[in-house]
């Protein structure tokens, strides 16, 4: 099934009928996974469009972060579920593309419905990189508690409080995706995007409390690294200390995502918390994290 690309305009999508064109063909029990790109792409613009780079197929950019999410997810290949590329404005001044993004989760949640309404018996799943991870989280309340089941955050860019409202009542999976080598980007984006509460901190500290529906993962971490290695995902270590995008560029990382997405594969969740270690994993800092601690308890706080 080819990937299918979608653009939010405002709260809505355009193109619904094309949407709801794919899903009809699907066969039964299959799956639906939105893929959700991050700051400073637009699908307005050719030059920046996401349908061109990480969310197609064949990316037709030379970038060396071009690399295909519904390829390596496998939805180009026969018999795989429907790869629906989201994209939404994310271009411009930081804080302004931030509240920007609570707007494109109400068009993610519409789109969400609509591929609900149209194929009950589907999986939805979501991945969402940056940026992506605050339009995915701002979709969920919108939605009912089942419609959504499984959700990968790569360095999202989101606040814990946020993430936890968005959290309450529904019952879906969610894997948070962090690593170290986002310390500078986490730094900027407290720096830029004023947090809702005090001592609110980033998901990239985890969520900062338990819930048997979510799992935050290390990735830099050695024995987060391990467990993975022993469940038959191994990773490569880190070749760099500052990197945004290591959440889809390291090699063995979307064998894990296929794996979570699987309708068939119900077990990982559970297999995956129980091999990771309990407790918060050490987590590297830079210098401008540290500062974006201080910034953040000092600032005073503003409502999104």
């Amino acid at each position: 099934m080819p990937v299918l690309p979608v653009t939010a305009r405002c709260s809505q999508i355009d193109a619904p009928d094309a949407l709801v064109a794919a899903l009809t063909a699907l066969p039964f029990g299959s799956s639906a996974s939105f893929m959700i790109h991050g700051y400073r792409f637009c699908p307005h613009s050719p030059e920046n469009s996401p349908h061109r780079h990480i969310l197609s197929p064949r990316p037709d950019s030379s970038c060396w972060k071009a690399i295909s999410w519904p390829r390596h997810l496998h939805l180009d290949r026969p018999g795989a579920g429907l790869g629906i590329g989201f994209g939404w404005p994310a271009m411009g001044r930081l804080a302004r593309v931030a509240n920007r993004a609570f707007a494109a989760g109400a068009a993610l949640a519409g789109a969400i419905r609509l591929t609900r309404d149209t194929r009950p018996d589907l999986q939805i799943n979501i991945l969402a990189h940056s940026l992506g991870a605050r339009v995915a989280l701002a979709a969920l309340p919108r939605l009912d508690p089942d419609d959504v089941a499984r959700m990968i955050l790569l360095s999202g860019a989101e606040y814990r409080s946020l993430a936890a409202r968005a959290m309450a009542g529904r019952r879906l999976q969610v894997l948070n995706v962090t690593s170290g080598e986002n310390a500078l980007f986490d730094g900027l984006f407290r720096t830029l995007v004023p947090a809702p509460q005090l001592f609110d901190r980033p998901l990239a500290a985890g969520l900062g409390q338990a819930s048997p529906r979510w799992i935050d993962l290390a990735i830099d971490a050695g024995p987060d690294r391990a467990a993975l290695t022993r469940l038959g995902f191994a990773t490569r270590q880190p070749v760099t200390r500052v990197c945004h995008w290591s959440g889809y560029l390291r090699p063995g990382m979307f064998a894990l995502y296929r794996g979570f997405f699987d309708p068939g594969q119900t077990a990982l969740f559970d297999r995956l918390r129980m091999a990771l270690p309990a407790g918060p994993s050490q987590k590297r800092r830079s210098s401008l994290s540290r500062f974006a601690d201080i910034r953040t308890r000092f600032s005073g706080t503003a409502q999104p």
